[in-house]
């Protein structure tokens, strides 16, 4: 079984920064992506930043400039480093891996409980 588990998540006035984490276990053969996507209240998942098993990245358009996908293989953990922030990013936010579990398994997505993020005004 895969398990994800974010933390960091919380409540911070807007121009303030959080650092969410995603830490991954279990049995993996290899990650093709690896990703944040946050939902607000009534609207629909988004992306919010990718990276690839090639190290390129991509960022939503309202968040490029102010947030930070990572990754720590060693410690199988994703970052997302979150600057600046505004009310509009308010969400729950999600990690996101898209992975093969066994050699010629089809890669499947798995995701993470979510994590809350507020932003004040």
């Amino acid at each position: 079984q895969v398990q994800l588990v974010e933390s960091g998540g919380g409540l911070v006035q807007a121009g303030g920064s959080l650092r969410l984490s995603c830490v991954n276990s279990g049995s993996i053969y290899s990650i093709n992506v690896m990703g944040w996507y946050r939902q607000a209240p009534g609207k629909q998942r988004e992306l919010v930043a990718a990276v690839t098993i090639g190290d390129s990245t991509n960022y939503a358009d309202s968040v490029k400039g102010r947030f930070t996908i990572s990754r720590d293989n060693a410690k199988n953990t994703m970052y997302l480093q979150m600057n600046s922030l505004k009310p509009e990013d308010t969400a729950v936010y999600y990690c996101n891996l898209r992975l093969r579990r066994r050699v010629g398994e089809p890669l499947n997505d798995y995701w993470g409980q979510g994590t809350q993020v507020t932003v004040s005004s």
